[in-house]
């Protein structure tokens, strides 16, 4: 395994283990904002802030108009998926548990990620479902399951 895989490794297991904190936080806001659905704008106002600043602090140009009517209409539903985990994580997450929450999430993303590498969807290079991967995932949801086991 490459150097480059490794840190890619590493970063994502820091997304990773930023999920239940930020379902935390969101929670949190969401209770001096009175409502869940606040907290999640409160929440995409402030990441879509941040992401404005960088973008002018490292010189991204704009895009073109031109450029971005050539998407495929549903490249456009990135913004749904996120506020639809954002608003479920801060609801769900505080009634699970942090850890049951992301255990169900990545068993959820797991098979759904099976499905979209076996058939090719989006960007994804086809990988067929073999035993090994169906193994692993069933490993995950098990390993779902022993985190919620006797609620």
């Amino acid at each position: 395994m490459s150097l480059e895989v490794l840190f890619l490794i590493f970063i994502a297991l820091l997304v990773g283990a930023a999920g239940p904190i930020q379902a935390g936080v969101n929670a949190t806001i969401a209770q001096y904002n009175g409502h869940p659905l606040t907290a999640a704008f409160t929440n995409t106002m402030v990441a879509s802030a941040f992401l404005f600043i960088l973008m002018l602090v490292a010189r991204v140009p704009v895009p073109q108009m031109s450029s971005l009517a050539q998407a495929p209409w549903w490249a456009w539903t990135g913004g749904l998926f996120g506020a639809f985990f954002v608003f479920s994580a801060l609801t769900i997450a505080p009634k699970l548990g942090a850890a049951a929450f992301i255990a169900t999430t990545v068993a959820g993303a797991v098979v759904a990620s099976l499905v979209i590498d076996h058939f090719g969807f989006i960007v994804y290079k086809e990988q067929p479902i073999t035993p090994q991967r169906v193994i692993g995932a069933l490993l995950v949801i098990s390993g779902m399951l022993l985190v919620q086991w006797k609620r």
